[in-house]
């Protein structure tokens, strides 16, 4: 797999991202205030406003995002987990089963999903995993959790399933 392909996100997501570039850039290296220039949400959380070092970081993580994002690419629809894909998962013990999306965690998608990376213990355990197929992660504390694939479906396709559309989302 492409390692471009792990920085899928939502088109929403990626305008998210760039509002975010675009207030960070409009803000002057020296401006120690922090007042909202009465550009309202639109601005970062106040530590970047404050430590001209750390808006610099943030701008450069930003920057790379943007620069190797796949933004709402169609992954097929082939039930392996992979990013771009809404995956459905049952842990080891649990009835009940829980789902999220596989993409750039940095840029949350409207419908409040929850996004894992792919580069996280959980999302990097299931790369790849077909419907069915458990696979285990060791959680930041040690512990070692099993997993089972549930079911992978592309990103428009489950947003469609969960409003009640047969279609592919239309944008």
């Amino acid at each position: 797999m492409a390692k471009t392909t792990d920085r899928w996100m939502t088109r929403e997501a990626h305008e998210r991202l760039l509002e975010e570039l675009r207030a960070l850039r409009s803000l002057p290296d020296g401006d120690p205030g922090g007042s909202d220039g009465g550009a309202g949400d639109t601005l970062p959380a106040p530590r970047y406003i404050h430590d001209p070092a750390v808006r610099q970081a943030r701008v450069q993580t930003i920057e790379r995002l943007l620069s190797e994002a796949v933004v709402e690419e169609a992954a097929p629809d082939d039930g392996i987990a992979s990013p771009g894909k809404v995956l459905t998962i049952r842990y080891d013990g649990e009835a009940e089963t829980e789902e999220f999306l596989l993409g750039v965690r940095d840029a949350s998608v409207a419908d409040r999903m929850t996004v894992y990376s792919p580069d996280s213990p959980l999302g990097a355990s299931l790369l790849g995993a077909r419907r069915g197929e458990r696979r285990t992660f060791t959680a930041p504390r040690g512990a070692v959790i099993g997993v089972t694939l549930v079911n992978a479906q592309p990103y428009r396709s489950a947003a469609a399933h969960r409003t009640g559309r047969t279609g592919p989302a239309e944008h």
